[in-house]
């Protein structure tokens, strides 16, 4: 079984004979507990031409939310000064394989940009591929990029609440089991323990090959989802720590061909600070 949508996933060979082709991002993000600092990661190599993404600076500034979307005339002229038009083809990469790269993915499509892929493997494929690098950030040509909220993608505190209720949609959490059940503590501070009622649980890292660090094949994505007790044929809200990798569930899904699936952008650094979200515990 091939991906549905196998142009949102490229190979190294492929992004190395099309650099002059295409835009290309590095969106490294780390928590702190990873002790990385990605824009120095960035400094000392990246992919010929790459710009960085930063997901903390490229985001709401008018919250205490960590990395919330920010607004759709911010993204534009953020990711125009990065040099990327309407009309470029996004290459989005990251060094963990499937991180902050799902992130800005499902970022560009939020804001109406279809035509961007992630690199399967990320940088940790092209170094261990012995592949070309540069230290050295050319500087972007300023760029014009319209950009146009699409929030079918997007879900918020409200709808999750309502959701809890109405059922409307399965709600699938890409963070660690133990935090899941709320038998792990959460990273930040002054987070109750657990998950949202009635969701299920996909840690993120379950759809990366941990000895290739592609992302799996699409038949095993399906049996992954499936496992999980997600029916593919119903609406889908993705949610983790802070909408990191609830983006990579995202992708994943789209992959495999599931049409209608949401980001929850707030996801648990909101959820499991309000006082009156319900919380459930175990599996």
């Amino acid at each position: 079984m091939s991906y549905a949508k196998p142009e949102s996933l490229v190979e190294t060979g492929w992004l190395a004979a099309n650099l002059n082709r295409v835009k290309v991002l590095d969106a490294s993000w780390y928590l702190p507990a990873q002790k990385r600092d990605a824009k120095a990661e960035f400094a000392a190599a990246h992919v010929p031409g790459a710009q960085f993404f930063d997901i903390d600076a490229i985001s709401d500034r008018d919250t205490t939310l960590p990395h919330m979307l920010p607004s759709a005339e911010a993204f534009g002229r953020a990711v125009g000064a990065l040099g990327v038009s309407s009309g470029d083809r996004v290459v989005i990469y990251d060094g963990a394989g499937l991180q902050g790269a799902a992130r800005v993915w499902w970022t560009f499509r939020a804001f109406g940009h279809r035509d961007v892929a992630i690199l399967n493997g990320g940088f940790v494929k092209w170094m261990a591929e012995k592949r070309p690098t540069e230290s050295t950030v050319r500087p972007a040509k300023p760029a014009r990029f319209h950009a146009r909220l699409e929030t079918s993608l997007v879900r918020d505190l409200a709808a999750m609440k309502a959701n809890v209720t109405s059922k409307v949609e399965q709600v699938l959490d890409a963070r660690p089991r133990g935090r899941f059940a709320g038998t792990e503590p959460e990273p930040r501070p002054g987070l109750r323990s657990g998950h949202i009622p009635g969701s299920r649980c996909l840690p993120s890292a379950e759809l990366i090959d941990a000895n290739a660090k592609t992302v799996r094949p699409a038949a095993d994505l399906r049996a992954l989802f499936t496992g999980a007790g997600i029916d593919l044929a119903k609406p889908i809200a993705t949610t983790c720590g802070s909408g990191i990798t609830a983006s990579a569930l995202a992708f994943g899904l789209y992959l495999v061909g599931h049409e209608r699936w949401a980001v929850y952008d707030g996801s648990w650094a909101e959820w499991g600070a309000q006082a009156d979200t319900p919380v459930a515990t175990g599996t």
